[in-house]
């Protein structure tokens, strides 16, 4: 069953606040002597390293490329990749506590085509994996679907994300297309926003 969607309201009244004015206000210090630009990994961990690894493997198709045992690190840890970096994601085992998912809130993974994010629903589904949600969010107008690792982080495949340039501003509020379908996203997109499928079979009807 999927859950609510109250992410789709957006309060114009709440952007303009004081308080949010002050969060924009802040800005980096000039002459930073580093730039970040991605995500390098995320680290977790888990209460079964044997199921987790499954299903990062089997479900999200991440490649092992080190594993330590008990007597290099308490709980064991795998490192995975998805890209060529040795690794995007570690997990550690030996989680004592029941899982709740909010020891962090989600990861985000990119894919590089909207048929992808459509092939990932199709994937997750076959897989017996519950869609918290599909389709676009707000700020960022990326088109993604969400849903749960088995310890219950919250994952996201997206695609499309809103690309700031320096000096430029972001995307203005009345331009986000906040929907809760692969469909509908394809349907009512922002301005510029290409969503044209090279497979539009990938559609449901």
């Amino acid at each position: 069953m999927k859950r609510d969607f109250p992410r789709a309201v957006v309060d114009y009244d709440g952007l303009a606040g004081e308080d949010m004015k002050a969060l924009h206000a802040m800005t980096p210090p000039a002459g930073m002597p580093f730039h970040i630009t991605k995500i390098g990994h995320v680290v977790l961990k888990v209460t079964d390293l044997e199921r987790s690894t499954e299903f990062y493997t089997k479900v999200m198709g991440f490649r092992v490329s080190d594993a330590y045992p008990e007597s290099m690190l308490p709980g064991r840890m795998v490192l995975m990749r998805f890209n060529s970096d040795h690794h995007g994601l570690a997990i550690m085992g030996g989680a004592t506590q029941p899982p709740t998912g909010k020891e962090i809130h989600h990861m985000a993974f990119q894919v590089e085509t909207l048929d992808e994010v459509f092939r990932a629903r199709n994937h997750l589904i076959a897989n017996g994996v519950e869609i918290d949600f599909e389709g676009r969010r707000r700020g960022g107008c990326q088109v993604a679907v969400e849903f749960r690792d088995p310890d219950g982080h919250c994952l996201e495949i997206y695609w499309g994300l809103d690309q700031v340039a320096d000096g430029d501003n972001a995307r203005p509020a009345d331009e986000w297309r906040p929907v809760a379908s692969l469909e509908t996203a394809v349907d009512d997109a922002p301005p510029g926003q290409d969503m044209t499928l090279a497979d539009p079979s990938l559609r449901r009807s």
